[in-house]
Parts: structure tokens; sequence; C-alpha cells
């Protein structure tokens, strides 16, 4: 039977990585970094989910970047003390964008917003010794573009904190998201491009999301290939947006294309982010989370994909 054009795809990446563990075993001897995106667990306090996260062997967190005032948002100090005694490090911090703090506004206030919104999470950043930022160019929730001048703007304004992601170390990825969602960057090429338009040696790189992938993208795998080395994150989540292994998801065909692109490395991270099917997850960044739920999904979640990537390392 003719293969499905998926499926070609798919044995050309299999194909490659079967190579890559002949020819150079050594570039697979390191693992990928398992984090997690904690946003998704609402308002519950950062010492429970650390203890959820060492329960399960997720070594490294992504942060939700709740620093949305001088008043707001988790402390370095103290922060640092919790996932301490947890044996859990930062892997990054997630940007969280609005129409409240929107890089391409077309009102210069919520521009300032943004702004000072990122200053604050690279001073936070730097303090918890995070590897990288999310930054989405444009309002999440807003998927109708303001004028045909957002993405200079966004581009004009991300600049302008360009040198301080340089300056920190911090890596500024930049995440296509749906078209459902985002007015514009959905795709790896266009996130490609909105920071070749940026044109800063402090912008270089990608957050990629498999969830948004399934939509804008033609084939996950082929994506990740095209990121390459700008890949510095992926949010992973099955096809239903639930559990790895709760879906149709070809995980297998992303971790090759994962140790393809060389991303197993020390500033890459392998983050889930499962926040369950519908149109907006949102709500849950304020709600009281069910621990006995997210136990489980972090529990399911980390030994499905420690099986995966045994099982293709062999």
């Amino acid at each position: 039977m003719k293969p499905q054009n998926f499926e070609v795809k798919n044995a050309k990446i299999k194909a490659a990585f079967q190579e890559l563990k002949q020819k150079a075993p050594g570039r697979l001897k390191k693992r990928l970094n398992l984090s997690w995106s904690n946003w998704g667990f609402g308002l519950e306090a950062l010492a429970a989910s650390a203890r959820r996260l060492s329960r399960y062997r997720v070594p490294f967190i992504e942060l939700h970047g709740n620093h949305y005032g001088p008043d707001l948002g988790y402390r370095p100090a103290e922060t640092l003390r919790i996932l301490k005694d947890n044996n859990v490090k930062v892997g990054g911090i997630c940007g969280m964008f609005s129409a409240d703090n929107d890089l391409s506004s077309n009102r210069p206030l919520q521009r300032q917003n943004a702004l000072d919104y990122l200053k604050r999470e690279l001073d936070f950043a730097y303090k918890v010794e995070a590897k990288y930022i999310l930054v989405v160019p444009g309002a999440v929730g807003r998927p109708v573009p303001y004028d045909s001048t957002e993405f200079d703007r966004s581009v004009e304004t991300l600049r302008m904190v360009a040198g301080l992601f340089q300056k920190s170390k911090i890596r500024a990825a930049i995440e296509p998201i749906r078209a459902a969602e985002v007015s514009f960057i959905h795709t790896i090429g266009e996130a490609k491009r909105y920071i070749e338009a940026v044109d800063h040696p402090g912008i270089r790189f990608i957050n990629g999301d498999v969830y948004h992938m399934q939509v804008g993208e033609a084939h996950i795998g082929e994506a990740l290939l095209e990121a390459g080395k700008m890949l510095t994150n992926l949010h992973m989540a099955d096809s239903n947006r639930c559990a790895l292994g709760d879906g149709a998801l070809d995980l297998d065909t992303i971790i090759m294309a994962l140790y393809l692109i060389g991303f197993n490395n020390d500033s890459c991270f392998f983050t889930p982010e499962p926040l369950g099917p519908g149109g907006d997850p949102y709500p849950a960044m304020n709600g009281k989370p069910d621990q006995i739920i997210l136990d489980t999904l972090v529990k399911q979640t980390a030994e499905y994909f420690r099986e995966r990537e045994t099982e293709l390392l062999g």
C-alpha cells in the first residue's frame, strides 16, 4: 500500500535518526531536558507545584511570568529556596501577553506596558537563572488585526528591549500561535521572518508549541527541523491538548526530530503544557486547581515521555 504523505515525511525523519544513532551515538548520550509550564496550575502555591514535579522526576520548571506589576509575581530568593528544596531548577519564564501589554498595540500605553513587563521579567529571570523568556509578538486572545502595521509596531517595540536580553544572556523565545488566538505569527517560518525583521543579536530564538503547530504547520517534524538551532523550548500536549499518551500525537517523530537538531543540550527544554481541550484555557490561570487531576496529568505525561524516549534510544 502506498504510504500517505505525512508517513513519507515521518519515514525520512526516522531514517535520519537511525543514521544518527549509527554514525554519531555520542550525540544521543544526553537526554532531553524535561520541564513543565506551571501557569496551568492556577492559584496553586509554588511549593505544591515544585513538590509534584519532584515526585514525578521533572527536574525543570517553566515559571508563570506573573510580574504584571511591581508588587506582583514570584520573588527571586523565595522562588530559589522553594525550588532548591525540591531539586527543581528554572528552565525559563512563560511570558504572558494580553491586550493590556501588547507589543503590537495601536495604543502606546499598551506597548509601554509590554516593555515594562518584559523588563520586570528579565530582572526576575536573571536572578533565578532562567535560560529564556517566551515572547508573543501580538496579544493572545486577539485574532483580529488592529491594522496593516501591527507587525512593524511589534518589531519596533521589541527591539527597544533587545539589548537587555543580550546583556542578561536570557533568550527571547518568539512563540508562533494558532490563528484562532493571535492575529499574526502563526508558524515557525513566520517567527523566523519576525526575528529577521527585529534584526538584533538579542532576539534569535523560538518557542514552539505542538498544539498550535498541529494547526499552523504542514508537518510538525519538518517544522522542528526548520527551526533547528533557533528552537530553545517546545511546549507539549497530546492532540487533544491533554496528557501525553491520551491522544493521537506522533510523539516518536517529534522526539527524533529534536535529537536531529541537537535539542538535547543545557539550553533547550521539552516542556509539557497540557491545558485541556477548548478554545480558551486562560481562565485556568486564575482558577483553583484539582490536586488529583494535576498529579495524574504530570505523572502520566512524564512517564509516557520517558517510555517513548527510552524506546527510541534503545
